[in-house]
């Protein structure tokens, strides 16, 4: 392995180099599509609804020795912002005084509020050393975060008690950061539930080694879900994933699970997937997602598609070529690298062996509860056809689908291109699959 490493570890070199280069291009982020563009929404098997209509990337441990240092010492990147990682974080200590690490501290610290949030406490657990280091720059990450409800939101309602006992597990996408996840983690709060966001750092996604420091991570996440839904039956769980990294941690998490305590699979309710999956493995959607990750704002990925005003419709009028989105020369050298890249690290045995165990656990394996699948015609990243083409086998698999297509939003970028039918779509979800019971009575 070790004279593997130096071969590939040339082309990534390279390619992070093209990635930074690249920034010199001055690209705007704004994008004006809003909520009156045409959209197709889809139910299936859950008749008491209207109807309307990332990558985990599996590398290698060479990867973690390209560090920012070493790239520093290159001239251009004294000019450019560079996304270029470490690996050392710390895990933050939820227990009796979780509330230090939350963004919701006030209502945390409050004592009339400790025994409604008392099912919200997490055991405290030894705490790896490996996992015991902050990020060795001036923003500390973690690798995830609780959130409490929002107190207005616990008081007037017959579902309280439902909501104060469900966790919603937010998986980011391939370079989120706790601070991305949070709109999400705060209109969720809003609504009264307890909310987990969970990121990793870029470190460890260019570090990974099958069942390795990532996937320790996601085992540590998963040793505390188990013990708050330990000994009580009425505390559940609803996961919302975020690109291919997010839906293929949310694989490992089943995994986990089923080995661990089969019976907690039981306690989720649903399961919301934005902007995925590509259920195989796919060079060039491995590509397309680190050039976005690697790029931020900067890659094509990000925006959206251009749509003309016709009859009170917005619909897309010609092909990517034809509206002048095709990616920057830099962004396409750098696509081209990471795609003959992904060609080779994807079939490596132990890297294809361990991927297709996770996605055959999504694939055949989901639980018995109802999915919602958001995703846009417009993705760079993750192809519309191949999130149907998923979506249409779950159904046939017995499983309650819904799909929403956004049509002109770029890849996970759904919410702020759309926020009210994406939080439309959510309260639906959420009413229809986990806050049933409570509100028939």
């Amino acid at each position: 392995m070790s004279s593997f490493s130096g071969a590939i570890q040339r082309p990534l070199v390279a390619a992070a180099a093209v990635a930074v280069a690249s920034f010199s291009t001055d690209l705007s982020d704004k994008f004006p599509f809003h909520g009156s563009s045409s959209r197709d929404c889809s139910t299936s098997n859950l008749a008491h609804s209207p109807p309307c209509s990332s990558m985990h990337e599996p590398d290698l441990s060479w990867v973690s020795h390209i560090s920012d240092s070493k790239l520093a010492n290159l001239s251009f990147v004294t000019q450019i912002r560079v996304p270029v990682p470490n690996v050392h974080f710390r895990v933050p200590s939820l227990g009796q005084n979780c509330g230090s690490n939350l963004y919701h501290s006030s209502i945390a610290s409050s004592p009339l509020l400790q025994n409604l949030y008392q099912s919200a406490d997490l055991p405290r657990v030894p705490r790896p050393a490996a996992y015991s280091h902050g990020v060795s720059n001036s923003t500390s990450e973690v690798m995830y975060q609780w959130h409490l409800p929002d107190l207005k939101a616990l008081g007037d309602s017959n579902c309280s008690f439902t909501k104060s006992r469900t966790v919603v597990v937010l998986l980011g996408w391939l370079g989120a950061r706790q601070k991305h996840l949070k709109k999400y983690a705060e209109w969720y709060t809003s609504k009264g539930f307890h909310v987990i966001t969970f990121t990793f750092p870029m470190g460890e996604i260019l570090s990974y080694q099958p069942g390795g420091k990532a996937e320790q991570s996601i085992h540590l996440l998963v040793d505390h879900l188990a013990e708050w839904l330990e000994g009580e039956n009425e505390k559940n769980l609803v996961f919302h994933t975020f690109s291919n990294t997010g839906w293929l941690t949310y694989g490992v998490i089943l995994e986990h699970l089923e080995n661990q305590d089969p019976s907690i699979i039981k306690r989720i309710k649903g399961c919301i997937v934005d902007s995925a999956p590509v259920a195989y493995p796919d060079p060039q959607v491995w590509a397309s997602g680190f050039s976005a990750a690697f790029l931020k704002k900067n890659s094509v990925a990000t925006k959206g598609r251009v749509f003309s005003d016709e009859s009170g419709i917005k619909v897309s009028i010609g092909s990517d070529e034809t509206l002048g989105l095709k990616p920057a020369a830099t962004e396409a050298a750098l696509l081209l690298l990471l795609k003959k890249f992904f060609e080779v690290i994807l079939y490596l045995p132990s890297v294809n062996r361990r991927l297709s165990d996770v996605l055959s656990m999504l694939s055949s394996k989901q639980p018995n509860c109802p999915q919602l699948y958001m995703y846009s015609s417009a993705d760079r990243v993750i192809p519309a056809n191949s999130v149907e083409s998923f979506v249409e086998a779950q159904r046939r698999a017995g499983h309650d689908v819904r799909a929403c297509n956004f049509v002109s939003s770029p890849h996970v970028d759904h919410f702020r291109n759309d926020p009210k039918l994406y939080t439309s779509q959510l309260s639906q979800f959420l009413d229809d699959c986990v806050l049933n019971h409570c509100k028939s009575h």
